[in-house]
């Protein structure tokens, strides 16, 4: 390996971790916001469609995609924007370190559901490492009741999460990915306005927020969506899908992190909820080390 490669793939190690963090930090804006979770979605999607538009326009990058990959990207659009919803909302109703432990319940949903989508075989690894994590998601609701309908919600953005990212498993392997981010979101924009439009929240929205909620908005859909999104992607080029999975799942141990420096002792929980949190992310830590290893066996 040229020493231009090592030190391109180091470059891109640490642009992962800075993603990764910017991801954590994004638990902390939704709490930050005094905005609903539907209207937080709404500017964000809004944002951040335009800033990967202009992007796009930077770069003279082509976003002509056919008639069928469109309406896929779009209508898979509506989970994405059904992630978040249920994600900030369960940050709402209870907290940044409940909801992000939560979250971390994907890879349970991802095994379950993935074999059944492409109609392949359950492993019984996998179906071991699901227990786990269940076992660290009862041990969260028996400790942390009050939190019950926010794990509720997390778990529910968790699913939704899982559903969109085995559909961009397949999706991926016939468009490059910041074009199907792109479309997506547009999707997302859409359907949230869509929603919107049916409440009738939008008909009586003055975009009379505070500075602050405008600020951390700016933030939310340039820095933490349409940004990172784009670097995410780009890491990919030198750096193994084992080692983009690993350093990812640092996402809840940051924003846990984060959620303490800003917000102290309201996110402090009880001793059954770190258990069942260690559970939870030393599955999800072990798992791609387990894939890994039985890869080498083949």
């Amino acid at each position: 390996m040229s020493q231009s490669v090592v030190k391109s793939s180091n470059k891109n190690l640490y642009i992962l971790h800075a993603t990764v963090f910017i991801w954590g930090f994004t638990g902390i804006l939704g709490a930050l916001i005094s905005i609903d979770a539907v209207q937080m979605v709404w500017y964000r999607v809004l944002i951040a469609t335009a800033s990967l538009f202009l992007y796009f326009i930077f770069t003279k990058t082509s976003l002509k995609i056919t008639k069928k990959q469109f309406l896929q990207y779009f209508f898979t659009g509506s989970i994405v924007a059904l992630h978040w919803v249920l994600f900030f909302h369960a940050i709402k109703v209870s907290t940044v370190s409940v909801t992000l432990v939560c979250l971390s319940s994907f890879t349970l949903f991802t095994a379950i559901l993935e074999p059944l989508i492409k109609k392949q075989a359950v492993e019984k690894a996998d179906v071991f490492i699901g227990m786990v994590i269940i076992l660290g998601i009862y041990l969260i609701f028996k400790f942390e009741s009050q939190y019950t309908l926010g794990i509720i919600f997390g778990l529910s953005a968790a699913l939704a999460s899982s559903l969109f990212s085995i559909i961009n498993s397949t999706l991926i392997q016939k468009s490059e990915a910041k074009i199907i981010g792109f479309y997506e979101m547009a999707g997302a924009f859409f359907w949230v306005t869509l929603y919107r439009l049916f409440d009738q929240s939008l008909v009586t929205e003055t975009f009379n927020l505070s500075l602050t909620d405008w600020f951390y908005l700016f933030i939310l859909g340039t820095v933490c969506t349409a940004l990172a999104y784009v670097a995410g992607v780009s890491v990919m080029r030198t750096l193994s899908a084992f080692r983009v999975a690993l350093i990812t799942n640092l996402e809840p141990v940051y924003g846990i992190i984060l959620a303490f420096l800003f917000f102290g002792k309201q996110e402090a929980m009880t001793f059954g909820f770190y258990i069942g949190a260690v559970l939870i992310l030393g599955s999800v830590f072990l798992y791609p080390v387990y894939k890994k290893h039985k890869l080498k066996q083949i």
